[in-house]
């Protein structure tokens, strides 16, 4: 069935490339992908070219943004569909882009939608657990993310992440010249410098913003000035989003593997909390992913969180119930946890029983418009759902 898919994406990327007059020849596409950072290198790539005086066109989880013109790309959309992402790129063409910042899935890769797509350059951010399962093995998930790196002009990799020898290889045995970047590791080809302003502290957005350095350095923007562009960059909706404080505060992030809730809670942790405050954690895990990342995304969450509320993020035609126990068994007697499927009641919840300093933090689903229930999709807005909560709080 799987083979079949990938034939007919194959297919429509084959249609769609010819439909649309070879578009990537006249614009330089930058592919972002890894599991984790996406969405916020994409956006930096975006904002330092924008800096620097170019036309620049994007796609990111977040939505699309073709010339002046921001559209929606579905839900739980970040690679759309090839056809899809043709006509974007024909958009950007017509509308005088230059370049064109695709952020690129695994599934975009192994199902051929970005297929005839010429890449001036690649970022690899990271590669961790999930969505693993959709793959073969681990090793197969790899090897899908560094086809992106094969087949650009400018293949750009984290040093700092645990995959980065397994990936050199990849490519030395391609014979397949890339840049390395790190925070620290002076072997890297670009290392953070004095050049790069910015209030962003935490390391791991860090990374986002040094791979975002990189590529526009590659594409010719001179280090000062992407250094200084970086100066006005925030992050994209619904990462490490403060959206309420008070005596207590809620912050919104889109962390949904167990790497990058332990990175948002471990910041938060050092750099928000206040003496005497309590972070109290609201998550869930999707269905359809990898469920071995649920137990390891328990004990990240149970490493920083004090207090932990289970519930719904996307179940689709799973029990939620199930979810929340396998995501517990990483929790296990190391901090109190609650379980409520209501998403919803879930954050109502949390937001009770806040005291002065504490830190509600709500992952998974962020800027996402709706909740994936027993094979349909209802209506979700998280932020709204803080607002309704903290108004009715006693």
């Amino acid at each position: 069935m799987q083979l079949l898919k990938n034939i007919f994406h194959l297919l429509e990327a084959l249609f769609a490339n010819v439909l649309y007059v070879f578009p990537s020849t006249s614009i330089k596409v930058v592919g972002v992908t890894g599991t984790d950072g996406k969405t916020t290198t994409t956006h930096a790539i975006y904002h330092i070219l924008k800096e620097s005086g170019k036309n620049v066109s994007m796609v990111s989880t977040v939505y699309a943004q073709i010339g002046n013109k921001t559209m929606e790309t579905g839900f739980h959309t970040t690679t759309p569909r090839a056809s899809t992402v043709f006509n974007y790129l024909k958009q950007a063409t017509k509308a005088g882009s230059e370049y064109f910042i695709l952020e690129t899935t695994s599934h975009a890769l192994s199902q051929n939608r970005v297929h005839g797509i010429r890449f001036e350059a690649a970022v690899l951010t990271n590669i961790t657990q999930e969505h693993a399962m959709e793959h073969k093995s681990f090793e197969e998930y790899v090897k899908v993310k560094a086809r992106l790196l094969l087949q650009s002009k400018h293949p750009i990799i984290n040093l700092d992440a645990d995959i980065y020898q397994t990936v050199k290889e990849i490519l030395t045995t391609n014979r397949k010249t890339y840049t390395s970047f790190s925070l620290k590791n002076t072997e890297a080809n670009i290392i953070w410098n004095k050049d790069i302003k910015t209030d962003i502290s935490d390391d791991f957005n860090r990374e986002n913003i040094l791979g975002a350095y990189a590529c526009c350095v590659l594409l010719g923007i001179e280090k000062e000035k992407a250094g200084r562009a970086l100066s006005s960059f925030t992050l994209p909706k619904g990462r490490l989003d403060i959206v309420h404080e008070d005596d207590f505060m809620v912050i919104i992030d889109f962390a949904h593997t167990p790497n990058a809730i332990f990175n948002v809670l471990q910041e938060i942790r050092k750099n928000y909390l206040k003496t005497g405050g309590r972070i109290i954690h609201v998550f869930g895990s999707a269905s359809e992913r990898d469920d071995v990342k649920r137990p390891m995304m328990g004990e990240a969450s149970a490493k920083f969180a004090d207090t932990i509320i289970l519930t719904e993020e996307d179940h689709r035609n799973e029990d939620v119930q199930d979810i929340c126990k396998q995501i517990a068994k990483g929790i296990g007697s190391s901090k109190p946890y609650f379980t409520e499927p209501d998403r919803a009641k879930a954050i109502e919840w949390a937001i009770q029983m806040a005291k002065k300093n504490d830190i509600v933090v709500l992952t998974g689903k962020s800027h996402e418009k709706s909740l994936a229930r027993n094979g349909k999709e209802y209506p979700w807005d998280e932020y709204k759902a803080v607002e309704n909560a903290v108004g009715s709080r006693k």
